[in-house]
This record gives C-alpha cells, sequence and structure tokens, in this order.
C-alpha cells in the first residue's frame, strides 16, 4: 500500500523559512485560510506508560501535525494517561495488548499482527515509529504493507553504558532492521555518529533532529537566586540513572541548607530511599513519584540535576533550561549538545562522586552563579530547542521521505544528513 492509496497525497508537509510565522500561528492553535495538503501520519510507540521523553515528542508532534492540518494517529502497547491525553484533544489512538518492551518473541509475533492489521485499518501515508521495539516492529509491518517508515531514535540501546551483552544485541538488531527505514532520525549529533560508527545505516538515510519543547508562561519560571536550595531531579528509578552517585555526592554537602525533589518511580526507588536513610540526609529528601506538573515543580527548584550512565538527549534538561534553572548533567550521550558547561550548568564525568560534589557545592554558595546560568539555558532554549523548530525539522524529514518514495531518483537530504 503506497501513499496515496486512499486518495491523492500531495505532501507538502514541511515548513519553509519564509512559512516560520505560519508555523508559529499553527502552534497558538490558530490555523490559516489556506491549509496544506492533508497528509495521514501514523505514529507508533512501544509503551503507553509510563509517560516518558518518546511519549511527550509524539505526544507533541501529532498536536502539531493536526494543528496544521493533517491527519495524525497514535498506535501503542497498553494504555494509560498518555493515550487518554491524546484521546481529550481529539487524536484517534489505537490500543495493542502485545506490544511490550522486553523481547518476548511470541508476544512481538503477535505485536507484529497488531500493528499490521491497524496500519490496514488507518491506511497512513507515512508511518512514524519511536522506540526500540515499536522501530523494528513498525519497519516490518510497514515494509509488508508499501508505508514508508521513519524510525526515531530517542537514544539507541548500544550507547556507552548500556550493559555489554544487552547492547551487543540490540546493536545487531538494529543492523537488521536499518535499511527497512526510509529515514532514521536521531535527537542527537551523538548518536547519528554513534549510528554511523556500528554501520547501522548509511550517511543519507540518518538525520538529526534535535527535541524541542513547547514553552510555559513567564509566572512558570524558576527563580535559581533564591534560598536555600531546592534541587531537583527528574528520573526513573531504575539502571540508567545514577541517583546512588548523587547521594553520595550530597553526603558530603550536608553542612549546607538544601532540600532534594526527586521525581519519578521504578524498581529502585526502595534501595535508593534506604540508601538516604543510610547516609543520614532522608528527610531533606522528597520522593515526589510520576507527576503532571512537572513545570510547577521546577519553577519552585533552584538547580537541575540529572545523574545518568546513559542517555539520548534527555527532554528533562530542556524543561531545566526553559525555567531558567542550572543544570548539572552527567557528560554521557547528547547532554553536552544542551549543556554547554560553564555557560548554563555543568558537566561531570560519569559515576564521579567528587566531581559532581564539586560542581553542587559551587552552585549551592553562589546565587549570582546561578541565575546568570539559569539565564544562558533559558536563551539558549530561546535559540535552538522551541517546539516550532522541532517541528518544522521533522515535518521536512516527512516531505523528503514521501517524495523520494514517489520518486525514488530524487535525492534530497546531503552527504551532512542533517537537518540544523
Amino acid at each position: 500500500m503506497r501513499p496515496g492509496a486512499h486518495g491523492p497525497c500531495e505532501c507538502h508537509v514541511d515548513v519553509a523559512p519564509s512559512q516560520q510565522s505560519l508555523l508559529g500561528d499553527c502552534l497558538n492553535g490558530e490555523l490559516p485560510a489556506k491549509r496544506v495538503h492533508r497528509v495521514k501520519i501514523s505514529y507508533l510507540v512501544t509503551r503507553a506508560d509510563p509517560i516518558g521523553g518518546a511519549q511527550i515528542h509524539v505526544r507533541d508532534l501529532t498536536t502539531a501535525a493536526r494543528d496544521l492540518g493533517h491527519e495524525p494517529s497514535v498506535i501503542a502497547g497498553g494504555s494509560g494517561p498518555f493515550t487518554d491525553s491524546l484521546r481529550a484533544k481529539g487524536i484517534p489512538t489505537y490500543s495493542l495488548p502485545h506490544l511490550v518492551a522486553p523481547i518476548r518473541p511470541l508476544a512481538d509475533f503477535r505485536a507484529l499482527g497488531e500493528i499490521h492489521t491497524t496500519l490496514e485499518k488507518i491506511r497512513p501515508d507515512l508511518l512514524s515509529t519511536h522506540s526500540s521495539k515499536a522501530g523494528v516492529l513498525g519497519r516490518l509491518a510497514g515494509r509488508s504493507l508499501e508505508i514508508p517508515v521513519i524510525f526515531t531514535a530517542h537514544g539507541w540501546a548500544f550507547t556507552p553504558g548500556v550493559p555489554k551483552l544487552r547492547a551487543a544485541l540490540y546493536q545487531r538488531i538494529e543492523r537488521m532492521a536499518g535499511g527497512l527505514a526510509s529515514r532514521i532520525i536521531t535527537v542527537s549529533e551523538f548518536d547519528r555518529g554513534l549510528a554511523l560508527s556500528r554501520g547501522i545505516a548509511g550517511e543519507k538515510q540518518i538525520v538529526t533532529v534535535h527535541n524541542g519543547m513547547p514553552d510555559i508562561p513567564a509566572e512558570r519560571r524558576a527563580h535559581p537566586g533564591r534560598s536555600p536550595v531546592r534541587l531537583v531531579m527528574i528520573a526513573r528509578f531504575e539502571h540508567q540513572k545514577d541517583h546512588r552517585t548523587l547521594l553520595h555526592a550530597l553526603g558530603g554537602l550536608r553542612q549546607y541548607p538544601w532540600e532534594l525533589d526527586l521525581i519519578g518511580d521504578g524498581p529502585l526507588k526502595p534501595e535508593i530511599t534506604a540508601l538516604g536513610v543510610t547516609l543520614g540526609f532522608h528527610d531533606r529528601i522528597r520522593f515526589i513519584g510520576q507527576v503532571l506538573d512537572v513545570e510547577a515543580r521546577l519553577a519552585e527548584a533552584q538547580a537541575f540535576l540529572l545523574i545518568s550512565n546513559w542517555e539520548g538527549f534527555p527532554r528533562s534538561i530542556l524543561e531545566a533550561m526553559r525555567a531558567g534553572l542550572p543544570v548539572v548533567a552527567s557528560a554521557v550521550g547528547g547532554i553536552s549538545e544542551s549543556v554547554h558547561d560553564g555557560e548554563c550548568g555543568f558537566l561531570v564525568q560519569r559515576g564521579d562522586v567528587d566531581g559532581l560534589r564539586s560542581r553542587i557545592e559551587q552552585l549551592l554558595l553562589d546565587p549570582g552563579l546561578r541565575e546568570r546560568m539559569g539565564a544562558n539555558g533559558r536563551n539558549l532554549y530561546e535559540r535552538d530547542f522551541t517546539l516550532a523548530r522541532t517541528v518544522e525539522n521533522t515535518l521536512a524529514v516527512y516531505r523528503g521521505v514521501l517524495e523520494d518514495w514517489q520518486h525514488p531518483e530524487a535525492h534530497r537530504i546531503g552527504n551532512a544528513g542533517t537537518l540544523w
């Protein structure tokens, strides 16, 4: 089933520089009188719960695509707040019972059939897949139905820091699946370089589009110069995140007045809770769980932390920069493409307790430094990481794929493979 099987598909879905004001109007909910030609875009993500970076990214893209006059739909494993929020916006959603994150051959085979059946029902012009499992199964289903597929890698499962056996398995899977995608979007140049070095696909097939965030009202911005300092970290309690290093670093800073908010849930939460008790400052830590009012939580903070073993290009850092907070983060994955060390925050090496303690101490002792770094981060967000910019560049990739699909002789992505 090629694009246009249900009717002609004129693929004017990107936004040229001259149309940027048009994009802004659309993102503000003001659709122009002259609308772009409608394209049916299906988004496939592995899980509907918990809500993470991939789910928020899909939510923002589908909302923007609909406001631009297109027909987005979302397919996800299971259901939850993510699919509920999409349905509330009037975006068609489809829940698949057998699409799960772990590798389970029988369930995966059933999920492939569910994806195939759902796509036959929707008959989209384009399939945009997100996260590893959805990326592989979606590419297989798309190839069988002759639907062009874009895979967005929100960080590779074989990135440095991932356990070696797991990384080797996922790298092999991605090598086999790489050629099934019309285009692969990476959310950082680090991830693009990693994919090229591991032979996942060729230069013209992989393009970088950084994540972006919708803005917030001015009253939701933080006041990093205030004291006492409230530190905040948004992260699931799992092996990817390194709450243990953070708590050991803070153990040497008990002489200063600070409090820590840990937002998120996960299997390692009891272990980290117990560590706080052992280190003697559990009364300074608030374990808040998963929340929907992240903006309000960041507005109460004076500094943001993200201490990890591996990352792609975390949206939580962009949320913090948008709020005007200084950031201290692990120098892993594509984080250095958003956190410019010494300008809008500090980068520390993975697992470096002493280095992390030193950087947090600098921020605790200097309200002016917190304010300057927070302001720099806010300026960087406004320049490079708005949702409008991400939507513009993503839709440009869609347009290129659909035009290439209809006119295979056309080559619209240059050797650099980046839209930035």
